[in-house]
């Protein structure tokens, strides 16, 4: 049995829009491709061919992997009546006390983590020790490093 994947409603969103656009928009787009490669001959030797083959396998992998997703999600409802607390979905802001620097992340789901756009797993430790936690709390979070500790500077939620 597959394990549940924590969606925010956001990601499940985006993910359903994702899989309607690669099952509709895309696999039409490479089957244009397929056919207009077949027109020109010899199969063989023809490298549109080829690349319109390898991208219709990378979209159809992509397609089973969104469907498993979506299959086991689990949209993360909002039950904390504490509006000042962390929890999925919020927005933190986070003073890294050692370096004095300020960084901020979103919490998302263990699928939805993004470390380019600042999304955080829940699961992850920090994302973890976030959790429940309000503006002026410290979070310490055990790293290969050491201990880092930061400080809650703001915390949003919709």
């Amino acid at each position: 049995m597959a394990e549940k994947q924590l969606l925010t409603k956001k990601g499940y969103e985006e993910r359903v829009a994702l899989l309607e656009h690669l099952k509709v928009d895309r696999r039409k787009e490479v089957a244009q491709k397929l056919k207009e490669a077949r027109e020109q001959g010899d199969l063989s030797e023809n490298a549109e061919y080829d690349a319109a083959k390898d991208e219709q396998r990378d979209i159809e992998t992509q397609i089973a992997e969104l469907e498993e997703i979506l299959k086991n999600a689990e949209v993360v409802q909002d039950n904390n009546t504490d509006k000042d607390a962390i929890k999925m979905e919020s927005v933190v802001k986070l003073h890294d006390v050692e370096y004095d620097e300020d960084i901020e992340y979103v919490i998302v789901g263990s699928s939805e983590a993004d470390s380019l756009n600042n999304k955080i797993s829940n699961e992850s430790p920090l994302g973890a020790a976030m959790l429940g936690k309000k503006v002026g709390d410290t979070v310490k979070v055990e790293a290969p490093a050491g201990v880092i500790e930061y400080k809650i500077i703001s915390v949003q939620n919709d």
